[in-house]
């Protein structure tokens, strides 16, 4: 060409795009001798970055472009950059694509761009999709290719070249056909055959309605090599754009790309019809599945065992409760042998009584919740469950201070008094029966004479706590056969204890209550580390705890049952919640619990 300011390719086939994608031979055959826009970087949007225009033509490797400047400032400008060297890289914006698998067979070039692209004179293709990664009707294609410069001088040897290659080219199209043109010489049989075949490989077949079949069939026919109306064309979302969704996102006010994509959307949402992110950026930034709806999965500590002992333990409509014992055991109280000697009859000795009374207290729980929470949380009953976790803790704090106490100090605020909820743990000796595990007077009872033996660790601690419990169990008073509360490690060494042969002494929970005697195995984890100091100032570590709860006496009055308050506060905008109970609890039989206990390092 003649009269051109520049030449260089627009494209070359066989590339393989970053996203799979092959522009092969011939894909824009429609546009050679076609005159499309020259424009600077692909700017849509202002009418002078039109800076001339370019003719296309269809080679064997690709399009070839001839460029031409307009005589605006912005034409001239970009001329110098070309001639200097400045700019040498050319860039296409192609629509109406259609492909088929990764191979795009056609398409229509809209416009020609100078790009300021990298130095390196390679095959290098850069796609920028105006809707995201899955639109398939439109492409950036950057080449960096050397831009050729046309002077006077030169005219004739590149009009020789450029004939030369239309010729090559006239001959090539002659040899090998498109693919269209091949469908053309198709009779109407063969072409429904092919179009079934093509629509089994992209998996348009086997829908289970039956008119979207037929209509997916339709569009088949005339969407695979013709611009039928499955192709249409969508918007388009330029280099400039992009530029200022980047900026757009570097804005601390935006502080994210998902946040600047959307504003963009809304912004121009006049301009783009179906939005340039209607899906696109869902599949870009997907949103985090809540796997299980409704209310959070709480973390608590175990509280199977609460329900079982709050449910033995006996309850009474009297809150202060009083017992009353008879200490019928001194050695004198017993019959006499009456002598025909003319003794006198003596009465027997006096018998001692034991009482006690207890008081009740007030056990209570409050929370908050901002009305703004409240109004927010949508997708599960927050009051609701503010209410069933403010339950949990309350049954649980009176569970623990009738087994062993609230934990607090004796000069905390807050503490459940043992004169009003008397800890079976911390009662006095002759309600509750502490009884220690000798663990080291276990295993030289064990070991005996036969100093070869090597027993485990686990069998002895668990023959020492066996031992001591049914050795306690002979000063026990309480009604019928009790349970035993204890920690989770001590069950599991019970349970891993072996003989000397290797073989399990205990299988099962089952097995170990019944050589403990008792009806049922709890594990308490809340007992772990618990320890007490005794009236002698010995520290005690305790590992478990026998009783019956039935045994067990609490005590609420007439409204003293577990009740709920709510109010608001006005001047901060918030609801408070208050769960409270007035009880009272105590053993009421003599030597009713036992305590194993183990004498802290």
């Amino acid at each position: 060409m003649n009269n051109c300011d520049f030449s260089g390719y627009a494209t070359r086939n066989d590339l393989a795009c970053g996203d799979g994608r092959v522009i092969r031979k011939n894909a824009f055959s429609d546009n050679d001798g076609r005159t499309v826009p020259l424009v600077w970087n692909h700017n849509h949007t202002n009418p002078e970055a039109v800076i001339g225009h370019a003719l296309l033509e269809n080679r064997a490797d690709g399009v070839y472009a001839y460029g031409t400047f307009n005589d605006t400032e912005e034409g001239k400008r970009a001329k110098m950059l070309v001639q200097h060297g400045d700019v040498r890289s050319l860039s296409i914006w192609a629509k109406i694509l259609k492909q088929v698998g990764s191979d795009v067979i056609h398409g229509d070039i809209k416009e020609l761009s100078l790009v300021l692209a990298g130095a390196n004179p390679g095959a290098y293709v850069d796609f920028v999709m105006a809707h995201g990664v899955d639109e398939e009707d439109e492409l950036f294609a950057s080449y960096d290719e050397n831009i050729m410069l046309h002077h006077s001088a030169e005219q004739d040897e590149k009009k020789e070249t450029n004939s030369q290659q239309k010729e090559e080219n006239k001959d090539e199209s002659k040899k090998e056909k498109t693919i269209g043109e091949v469908v053309d010489t198709m009779t109407e049989e063969q072409k429904n055959a092919l179009y079934a075949a093509l629509a089994l490989a992209r998996g348009s077949v086997g829908d289970d309605n039956e008119e979207d079949n037929k209509e997916d069939n339709k569009d088949m026919k005339h969407s695979i090599f013709d611009q039928g109306n499955t192709q249409q064309q969508t918007n388009v979302l330029s280099h400039s754009d992009e530029v200022d969704i980047i900026n757009m996102a570097k804005k601390s006010s935006v502080g994210s790309l998902k946040q600047a994509m959307t504003i963009f959307a809304e912004e121009h949402s006049d301009e783009l019809a179906h939005g340039v992110f209607d899906a696109e950026v869902e599949k870009l930034f997907p949103e985090y599945e809540l796997l299980k709806k409704g209310e959070p999965e709480t973390l608590e500590r175990d509280q199977s065992w609460i329900d079982a002992a709050i449910s033995k333990v006996h309850k009474s409509p009297f809150s202060r409760i009083r017992t009353r014992h008879a200490d019928a055991r001194i050695a004198e109280l017993k019959a006499n042998g009456y002598q025909k000697k003319g003794d006198y009859k003596e009465n027997m000795e006096k018998i001692k009584l034991i009482g006690r009374s207890t008081d009740p207290q007030t056990i209570y729980i409050k929370d908050e919740l901002n009305r703004d929470d409240i109004v927010d949380i949508t997708d599960f009953k927050i009051v609701d469950y503010q209410w069933k976790v403010m339950r949990h803790v309350l049954n649980e704090v009176i569970a623990m201070a009738i087994l062993v106490g609230d934990g607090r100090e004796e000069g905390d605020a807050d503490k459940i008094h043992e004169d009003h909820i008397r800890s079976i743990w911390n009662d006095d000796e002759l309600y509750c029966i502490h009884a220690d595990v000798d663990v080291a007077a276990a295993k030289t009872k064990l070991q005996g004479t036969n100093t070869g033996a090597n027993f485990s660790e686990n069998y002895i601690l668990a023959e020492a706590m066996i031992e001591a419990a049914l050795y306690s169990r002979e000063k026990f008073k309480g009604t019928g056969t009790p349970d035993l509360y204890c920690t989770p490690h001590l069950l599991n060494v019970t349970l891993l204890s072996r003989d000397l042969n290797g073989r399990r002494i205990y299988d099962s929970k089952s097995d170990l209550a019944k050589a403990l005697n008792v009806n049922e195995i709890h594990t308490v984890e809340q007992f772990e580390g618990l320890q007490r100091t005794t009236s002698t100032g010995e520290k005690k570590n305790l590992l478990g705890l026998f009783v019956n709860l039935s045994d067990y006496q609490l005590g609420a009055t007439n409204g003293g049952e577990i009740t709920k308050f709510e109010d608001f506060d006005i001047d901060f905008n918030r609801y408070k919640y208050l769960l409270e109970t007035r009880l009272s609890g105590s053993l009421t039989k003599l030597y009713s619990a036992i305590a194993l206990e183990e004498p802290a390092a």
